[in-house]
Order: C-alpha cells, then structure tokens, then sequence
C-alpha cells in the first residue's frame, strides 16, 4: 500500500522536521501496530507500507522515505532481496530488519545484504525506536548478545565452524528450505522466486546435501519442523 504524506504537519514545532519510515512487512496487522508504536515518537512518522517487494520498491521509489523498516519473511521474494534491491537503487537508505526470526541465523545475513541493523518482534517498543533513530544516525543496531558474537568471530577470524548445519545454507537456500516448510511446491517456489523448476530442485538437492538428509521426505518433514520451532530449533 502506497501512501502520500505531506510534511507541513500543523503540531510540529517550527523548523522541525520529522524523519519518515516506511514499513515493509506481509502481515497488515504487524504493520499498523508498528506505525502505531513508531508514530509514539514525536521525531518519526510512517509515509507508507507494503507487503512485499514490488509493492515495497513501487512505494520507496516515489515516497523516498529517510528509512525503510523489513521483516525478512515477505509474500514472494523474501527481506534479504527487498534489502538488496533497496541497496542498488537507494544506496544511503538505511534499512533496518524487524523481524520474528531468529536473529543468531539472519541478523548477519541481513548485514551482508545491506541492512543497518537487526531487532526481533518481541522486543519492547523503545527498543524498536531506538534502532530506528540510531540507524537513522548512520549507526549499527544488533543486540547485546548478537555484537559480542560477531566481534568473538571477528577475534578468533573465518574458520570458526557455524553453530548448526542450518547456518551452512546460502541466503536463498535458506529461503527455499524456509518456503518448503511453509507447504510450498517446488513449482509455486520457482514461480514466486522467479526461478526454474530446475534451479529449485538443484537448491533442494544442496540443501538434502548440507543437511545430511537422505530423501525428499526427510527434507519437507525437516523444513516443516523448522518453520514450527519458529526458525529457532538448530
């Protein structure tokens, strides 16, 4: 959904300008209570929202909002391309990640990809606004535990082995095992990915391989308990 908003705003003090956010999330009930919690910060305002990424890059395109807030699970394409595609076009945009998933297996991801920081749903809302005012800032935000994670592997450097076999996924492996678990068909998966059935099943076939999965089966029944466990059981 695209919004207008005019920035004469009559209860603004004069000269003061509020920064605008623009919300990209597939759940429309998250995204009104998200504006909601942001607009309890005098400094913010929302512009506009979407629930996916064509959605997102028709709206940021003509909007131009000073930040762009992603969850990483969107209808289609997921977070990590919407934030690369965001990256390409709107290089000084930051964009930061709020989402229910686990952030020891995204937030890095997102990183790379070119968010500025990372911040999971249940945290308390002035958590929320503080990440969006200190990436606004040109900051990072990653929690406590997530910071002192990375700079231990910074530390100890590269060849540290991931914590789970999970982790040995490329970002759009990680999708599909995600979509797979979701219920969806290799065909729906390659139509939604704009992808070739051929490609999917070379993804499935990695992923059997990375997770030691003898079968088919193995792997949706794995996927599917994956996606239960919340993306957190590793």
């Amino acid at each position: 959904m695209v919004e207008t908003f005019q920035k004469e705003n009559p209860g603004k003090h004069p000269g003061a300008e509020k920064s605008r956010v623009y919300i990209v999330d597939d759940h429309a009930m998250f995204r009104e209570g998200l504006r909601q919690l942001i607009e309890t910060d005098s400094k913010l305002v929302v512009c506009g929202d979407a629930s996916n990424l064509t959605e997102a890059m028709t709206g940021i395109r003509s909007l131009k909002p000073d930040v762009a807030v992603v969850d990483i699970s969107l209808a289609g394409a997921s977070g990590l391309d919407l934030i690369k595609e965001i990256k390409a076009e709107f290089d000084d945009m930051p964009v930061l990640v709020v989402s229910m998933h686990e952030e020891t297996l995204y937030a890095e991801r997102a990183l790379r990809a070119g968010a500025m920081g990372y911040v999971m749903k249940h945290e308390p809302a002035k958590t929320v606004k503080a990440a969006i005012q200190k990436v606004l800032g040109g900051d990072l935000y990653l929690s406590e535990k997530m910071s002192a994670g990375m700079l231990n592997r910074l530390i100890r450097g590269e060849s540290e082995l991931p914590k789970s076999p999970i982790e040995t996924l490329s970002d759009r492996e990680l999708e599909v095992f995600r979509m797979l678990g979701q219920g969806n068909s290799s065909r729906q998966i390659a139509e939604d990915l704009n992808l070739t059935i051929a490609t999917i099943n070379s993804f499935r076939n990695r992923i059997k391989e990375k997770l030691q999965l003898k079968n088919s089966t193995e792997l949706l029944l794995h996927a599917a308990q994956w996606v239960r466990d919340g993306d957190t059981k590793r």
